[in-house]
């Protein structure tokens, strides 16, 4: 579960530059005729870096989160950008989600949901949602397919260097299907030229599309779209990400 995010959190930024975050705003502000005014919660936030463009594209901003250290990073974040009245974040499980009907929009980007260990947690989580979306609210979000989990995850180890961060990245076969253990190994170099290592281990898991369907129409969503990888086009066979927006 990402509430282990500690050290991570520091370098998270840092690894994260080649996700689009602005054509997820895109996305969001197609799907909901747009972003200004509106009230939106951004599930699994992180360290904010997509609340703050949603905050600038005009949205009302909640961010929840579990880790205590994003979410730090996160609130200095919409401090220097001067976005504090627009957006808040706050530490809370995705599947605890529940209350009274108040948001317009609700996004769980950048395989979040991936982290939650069962179909339990995910329909809950749906669940939650759903009661916080005012009527003809949507929920975007994205996972990752069973091929990346399966195929495409079992191809490593995988390595990175970019001089002053280096991580080496191992993947096994989690004990679920469809399900992946990761370990990582990170060396950051200090000002004084040595490396700090740190080990952080993950794990993730998802279903296939249909599965995420049925959850979604359990939980009373309504589907609008499946598109896969970023482009407005439906799933295949080796999609990697696979999005689905749907309605309250």
């Amino acid at each position: 579960m990402r509430e282990a995010y500690t050290e991570f959190a520091g370098v998270y930024d840092e690894l994260m530059t080649d996700i689009p975050y602005d054509t997820y705003v895109e996305l969001l502000s197609l799907g909901a005729d747009g972003l200004k005014g509106k009230k939106v919660i951004d599930v699994g936030c992180g360290t904010g870096l997509l609340s703050v463009k949603l905050a600038k594209a005009g949205a009302d901003v909640t961010g929840i989160d579990l880790s205590k250290d994003m979410l730090e990073i996160a609130g200095k974040r919409a401090t220097a950008l001067s976005l504090s009245e627009q957006v808040r974040f706050k530490k809370q499980a995705m599947q605890e989600i529940e209350g009274q009907a108040e948001y317009d929009v609700a996004v769980i980007a950048i395989d979040s949901l991936n982290y939650l260990p069962n179909e339990e947690a995910v329909l809950r989580t749906f669940k939650g949602i759903h009661s916080v979306l005012n009527s003809g609210g949507m929920l975007m979000f994205d996972v990752h397919s069973t091929f990346k989990t399966d195929v495409i995850f079992m191809e490593g180890p995988f390595t990175f260097d970019n001089d002053r961060i280096a991580y080496i990245w191992e993947t096994e076969e989690g004990e679920k299907e469809h399900s992946v253990y990761s370990e990582l190994s990170f060396f950051v170099k200090e000002e004084n030229g040595l490396y700090r290592r740190f080990d952080e281990s993950h794990q993730q898991r998802t279903y296939h599309v249909y599965e995420y369907v049925d959850m979604l129409r359990e939980a009373g969503f309504t589907l609008e779209r499946i598109f896969a990888d970023w482009e407005d086009e439906p799933p295949h066979e080796e999609s990697e990400r696979i999005f689905y927006q749907v309605r309250k």
